[in-house]
């Protein structure tokens, strides 16, 4: 099973998240940055597979320089080598261009079996990417999986919904996105972190993936925003002392605030 495995390295969601006020795109230098933690957990999921089925991982990221810490993360994990789509042409890229950009840094890799990603980003989540890339790739999705088994030729997935559990089932080769029930992923060991270090990383421009850099970045998104604003500091709250009329003094404070 040769297993390609999405990462994405995002702002840490315990940092503060800002919009930059030249573009109102996130600011990713404003907060900490880490291998997003549905990644972790579609890491884990290709690792268990190959353990079992034997083959190997790859980790395709796309983003800036800085996402490489990301990668790391996930070749400490176990993921056996990567690829990094890298070109500040591609920044700001709206989810369908994003689609077609990793479907190009995937069609680097040799002999895929298997494609798995998070079912959503947690800077972004538009939750569209992997039916996107599916459709872009002509391979069937199974999305929103919190389960997943393969024999080697077919891949059988539990899909969570409102309205229950469906079983779904396609044959290899495929596309899977994978909640937060999928696993609980590993800890890197002391080990795995400097073996990862020594694991290949091919480094992608736009031109080495065969991509036409007009058609990506923000300039060329299907969708902008155009204007933004912080929200606003937190107010003290007002505190109610019942000395019999508590209920009264609640419903008119909420009825002020057109809660009510």
């Amino acid at each position: 099973m040769n297993v390609v495995v999405l990462v994405k390295q995002v702002p840490d969601t315990y940092s503060e998240r800002k919009l930059a006020a030249a573009d109102h795109t996130l600011d990713r230098e404003a907060a900490d940055a880490v291998l997003d933690e549905i990644n972790e957990r579609a890491v884990e999921e290709a690792l268990q597979i190959t353990e079992s089925q034997g083959g190997e991982v790859t980790a395709v990221c796309m983003g800036p320089n800085r996402a490489t810490e990301a990668i790391r993360k996930a070749l400490s994990m176990g993921a056996h080598k990567a690829v990094h789509l890298s070109d500040d042409a591609l920044a700001g890229t709206d989810a369908p261009a994003t689609a077609r950009a990793l479907a190009a840094a995937i069609g680097t890799v040799e002999s895929v079996d298997l494609v798995i990603a998070g079912n959503e980003a947690t800077d972004g989540r538009t939750g569209a990417v992997p039916a996107m890339l599916a459709e872009l790739l002509g391979l069937p999705q199974l999305t929103y999986v919190r389960k997943l088994s393969t024999d080697g030729s077919v891949v059988t997935a539990a899909r969570e919904t409102d309205a229950g559990i469906v079983h779904l089932q396609a044959s290899l080769p495929a596309v899977v996105s994978v909640t937060e029930k999928i696993n609980e992923p590993r800890y890197p060991s002391f080990k795995g972190i400097m073996a990862a270090k020594k694991k290949p990383v091919t480094v992608l421009s736009a031109a080495d993936a065969g991509i036409d850099p007009t058609e990506f970045g923000l300039a060329n998104a299907g969708s902008q925003v155009v204007e933004s604003a912080p929200k606003p500091p937190k107010q003290a709250g007002q505190r109610v002392t019942d000395e019999g009329e508590g209920g009264i003094a609640v419903a008119e404070y909420l009825t002020g605030q057109k809660l009510v």
